[in-house]
């Protein structure tokens, strides 16, 4: 694990600049994210994660969530690399196409040139940060409805969700509401950073 550690650093320092550094405190939140990339079920069964579950990736602006989520991707096989997009990205594009984009992340998220087609992974980043959009006079909280279509397709074909958010449990189920809070307690297994993590942007 250590050496995966080390990989990760120098990958960092490749793709964000020299600046990148994983700090001591963080290493139990880097060491969990690995352990679930590599599929590790010793250290799985050690930190009581689900390796059928994908990440939810919970902590403050500016802990390092994106990066790090960003630098996990190398660990998998070319042909299982995830998306990362923006929950509000997503949002925009869903003003411009409408109910298609939750399509878009859902039941058109196969890879079809696998018999079967295979599940796409995606990770959501920032969620919450997006806004309840109106589309031709009808409100649609557009996150809340691709992870309801995204849970069908968990149950019934494994498709794997990761997601990152600055917001905690309570707040979640505040802006998603009850059904889809359940739901995501089903699909993630929450890694969280200290609620006093440093911003490694400043």
């Amino acid at each position: 694990m250590n050496n995966n550690l080390s990989i990760i650093q120098t990958k960092g320092k490749e793709m964000f600049g020299e600046h990148f550094i994983i700090l001591p405190e963080d290493y139990e939140v880097v060491h969990k994210l690995l352990t679930w990339f590599l599929q590790d079920e010793k250290q799985a069964q050690q930190f009581g994660i689900n390796l059928n579950k994908g990440i939810l990736l919970t902590g403050p602006i500016g802990c390092g969530k994106t990066s790090l989520m960003s630098l996990m991707r190398i660990l998998v096989p070319p042909q299982q690399r995830f998306g990362i997009k923006s929950c509000r990205e997503i949002t925009f594009n869903f003003i411009k196409d409408g109910y298609d984009i939750i399509q878009r992340y859902s039941s058109y998220a196969y890879n079809n040139a696998t018999n079967p087609p295979q599940p796409q992974t995606h990770c959501f980043d920032d969620l919450g940060a997006e806004s309840t959009l109106k589309y031709y006079g009808n409100q649609c909280n557009v996150m809340g409805e691709i992870l309801l279509s995204r849970y069908d397709h968990f149950i019934n074909n494994h498709m794997v969700t990761h997601a990152t958010t600055n917001l905690s449990a309570s707040e979640l189920e505040s802006y998603y509401g009850n059904r889809v809070r359940s739901r995501m307690r089903e699909m993630f297994n929450l890694i969280a950073f200290d609620s006093y993590a440093k911003d490694k942007r400043k």
